[in-house]
């Protein structure tokens, strides 16, 4: 059941050659099922891309060209509660908080930005030759995805490229990573058009578990536009926050354990 499952969404692209060994499929990482602990309206025409929370306030980025923003949203009820637009012409991507800033990225553009947290204002842009999908922080890095089984680790300051991690379930790359946030040493991915969030070790980018919100996708609509992408955690209060793009629900969910051999 658990082969079927992550077969079906989004590993396609890197198939499990006929001759795999019993030992790699041994080596498939848990499914766990998300526990939903309270869900919060989310504006049904926001194309989430990005989703983090500090200091007490949910912030969020959307996409598509000409409604790509940096927004604060009101957890209780969904409402915005100030936007900045994305450059004209730009489709906005992930974001990450780092010192007094919100970093964000683009899809193909090329281009990264630095708001200023408190005010939206643009303090700073940077350059790049890839893809942008996702972006989260470890506390010492900018960690971005380029929707490829890899993720970039990024100097926080010159945002150079320091290492690069590839990310593999079973022995086999997993791409279309996304959506990015770090939780408890911990680096959580959405993978794209998949209703499945990979736990990954950032030491060797092995999945160390699947959490599955296929009910949730289901309840959203569940067609192409309206896929699981946006995790935000709360380290004071310990919630863990999804939503997807066009979403009318953003969820808390429990974060399950991981078994002791996971670790």
């Amino acid at each position: 059941m658990r082969l079927l499952l992550l077969a079906a969404f989004a590993l396609t692209a890197c198939a499990e050659p006929a001759q795999q060994s019993q030992a790699t499929v041994a080596q498939e990482p848990p499914v766990q099922q998300a526990r939903v602990v309270r869900s919060y309206p989310h504006d049904p025409r926001a194309f989430t891309q990005g989703l983090i929370w500090m200091d007490g306030k949910m912030f969020e980025s959307t996409g598509m060209i000409g409604a790509s923003t940096l927004r604060e949203v009101n957890l209780a009820d969904g409402r915005v509660i100030r936007s900045t637009p994305f450059p004209p012409g730009n489709f906005g991507e992930g974001i990450t908080a780092w010192g007094n800033e919100i970093l964000g990225i683009t899809w193909q553009d090329g281009i990264g930005y630095r708001w200023d947290r408190n005010t939206f204002r643009q303090t700073g842009t940077w350059r790049y030759s890839h893809e942008g999908w996702g972006l989260t922080h470890d506390g010492r890095s900018i960690i971005m995805s380029d929707g490829t089984a890899d993720l970039r680790f990024l100097d926080p300051a010159t945002m150079a490229e320091q290492r690069r991690l590839t990310v593999t379930s079973g022995g086999n790359p997993v791409p279309r990573l996304n959506e990015l946030e770090f939780v408890n040493g911990e680096i959580l991915a959405n993978v794209w058009q998949s209703p499945m969030i990979a736990r990954i070790d950032p030491a060797d980018g092995r999945v160390k578990a699947w959490i599955d919100l296929s009910a949730q996708v289901r309840e959203s609509g569940d067609n192409t536009d309206r896929v699981l992408n946006g995790i935000a955690w709360d380290p004071q209060g310990r919630r863990l926050f999804v939503t997807g793009k066009y979403w009318p629900k953003l969820y808390e969910i429990e974060l399950p354990p991981l078994a002791a051999n996971a670790n």
